[in-house]
């Protein structure tokens, strides 16, 4: 049993607590809490207070670099939510701080979202060739840019990116706290831009204020390849000379109909490939609640020593200095231009 601690108490520190809750061979030992309040897990004050095998930082963001010190001056490896700093000098000062230890990942979790893990199965299998572009309009910020660079299989290198911003109305009819009940368009403001990652790999990131839950615009993931495209969940590929072929992605789900199984999520099939098997079967995770628990088992692993790490601070540091060039370039409209970061 590989055992965590949650720094934090809010909606994604429970996520944490519960999920573990659920798995055989991880267990959340308790939070740490500024204030003393009432929580299904045990609550301590410091981490001087608890030894767990690691911690699990879910704090706002101007919060998380402290904490992810606190806990590597302890020797305890960390897994940091994200952005595991809030600014670029935070994100330097953080890796100058942290970055040699190699105990810090990030809890990036978009591309080990069942949908995303099986597009991303079907393009490391060469479906559409090699990828060589990525169009996002689902997440923001960081999350997109590593649903990019894991597609493409990008590095930590330079980066060119040229960003704008318009507004427009649109009715905002969910949020994190449930149905708003207000038919009138507010403005909403969307993002676009264009990343270059060099060597003939780009991104193109499209964010749209609260596109996370407002259900009246569409999530778009597009992976373009030499040899196809797959655009949402469906694929067009060069099968062999003169045969250009259209097949869809495929997710199999119980508790349908007559099927008397319980709801769950089983696989997800490109043809009689299968691209991604539920690790959960019979939990009935819903698919941000696979992703996590897959995360935190693939830490498990890797604190035990018996697996990679899941997403070193590396990667999310370089993420989140991407994001914050399309928030500057959107801001002055000009070009940002990121050089070969300290952490590469």
């Amino acid at each position: 049993m590989t055992s965590f601690a949650v720094v934090g108490s809010g909606w994604r520190a429970e996520m944490f607590w519960r999920l573990a809750a659920a798995l055989p061979d991880v267990e959340c030992v308790g939070a740490v809490v500024r204030t003393p309040r009432d929580l299904p897990v045990p609550t301590f004050s410091s981490l001087d207070d608890i030894r767990p095998d690691f911690v699990v930082t879910a704090v706002p963001w101007a919060a998380n670099p402290s904490v992810i010190v606190e806990a590597v001056d302890r020797g305890l490896p960390v897994l940091a939510e994200t952005p595991p700093a809030p600014g670029a000098d935070g994100l330097t000062e953080l890796w100058q701080r942290t970055g040699d230890t190699g105990l810090v990942q990030v809890a990036e979790q978009y591309l080990l979202v069942p949908a995303h893990a099986a597009r991303l199965a079907a393009v490391r299998a060469q479906v559409i060739g090699t990828p060589t572009q990525v169009q996002v309009s689902s997440t923001h910020m960081y999350h997109a840019v590593s649903m990019m660079r894991g597609f493409l299989g990008a590095g930590r290198g330079p980066v060119t990116v040229r960003a704008s911003r318009s507004t427009a109305p649109l009715v905002d009819p969910l949020t994190r706290d449930g149905w708003t009940d207000d038919p009138e368009p507010r403005p909403a403001t969307t993002t676009i831009a264009t990343i270059d990652f060099g060597d003939g790999l780009s991104g193109l990131y499209d964010f749209t204020d609260n596109q996370w839950h407002n259900q009246l615009r569409f999530r778009r993931i597009v992976v373009r390849g030499t040899h196809g495209e797959l655009r949402d969940d469906e694929v067009v590929r060069l099968t062999e000379p003169r045969t250009i072929v259209r097949s869809p992605l495929v997710r199999r789900q119980t508790g349908y109909d007559l099927d008397l199984d319980d709801f769950d999520t089983d696989t997800i099939t490109l043809g009689d490939r299968v691209l991604f098997r539920n690790p959960f079967p019979g939990r009935r995770f819903n698919d941000e609640e696979i992703a996590i628990a897959t995360l935190l088992r693939r830490m498990a692993d890797w604190v035990r020593g018996d697996g990679p790490p899941p997403y070193p601070l590396a990667d999310g540091a370089h993420d989140h200095r991407i994001a914050l060039a399309v928030e500057e370039s959107a801001d002055t409209d000009r070009t940002v231009t990121i050089p070969t970061p300290i952490w590469r």
